[in-house]
């Protein structure tokens, strides 16, 4: 793996520190995001610049831009703290998350109050049922008395007060 010279490497950290400068004023390049990806391909570095490297003895080093990644998350986390969105479609993403959350509770809501109107419905219509054979079976047991001459009226009094005790 070829080396760089002192020169190249701060060439190429100026290169990064201006890409992130941009990333983090919101200027994002067509298809990029706010992420380390973006400025290393704006500078025309690789990724692997920007993460820790591992030796054969197991032992970590630093990469020569870690110290870049570092402070790129620093000042985008702090962006974020301060309620700033460097990525629009970061902020539309958790806008979208919470309509989301949003609509997914009115409908369990509304849900729920269908399951009880369904419950509600089928209550009334098995009340209205049995209700209308009891009226039918009275109507037809008042046919069979009638028929049978069981059935006597009762004396019209002419006043219409209400009957005695009642």
């Amino acid at each position: 793996m070829p080396r760089i010279s002192d020169a190249d490497r701060a060439r190429n950290e100026e290169a990064i520190r201006a890409a992130m400068d941009r990333l983090l004023r919101g200027e994002l390049p067509p298809g990029g995001k706010c992420d380390l990806k973006t400025p290393a391909a704006e500078a025309g570095v690789t990724r692997t610049g920007f993460y820790p490297k591992k030796n054969r003895d197991g032992t970590t080093r630093p990469s020569p831009y870690q110290h870049l990644t570092e402070e790129f998350e620093r000042r985008l986390k702090a962006q974020r703290d301060a309620g700033e969105a460097p990525d629009p479609r970061t902020a539309q993403i958790e806008r979208l998350k919470a309509e989301n959350a949003e609509l997914r509770s009115r409908i369990t809501a509304r849900d729920e109050s269908i399951a009880e109107l369904k419950a509600f419905r089928i209550q009334a219509v098995s009340q209205l049922t049995a209700q209308h054979e009891e009226i039918t079976r009275l109507r037809s047991q008042v046919v069979e008395a009638a028929e049978a001459g069981n059935v006597r009226r009762m004396p019209n009094t002419g006043s219409r007060s209400a009957p005695f005790g009642s």
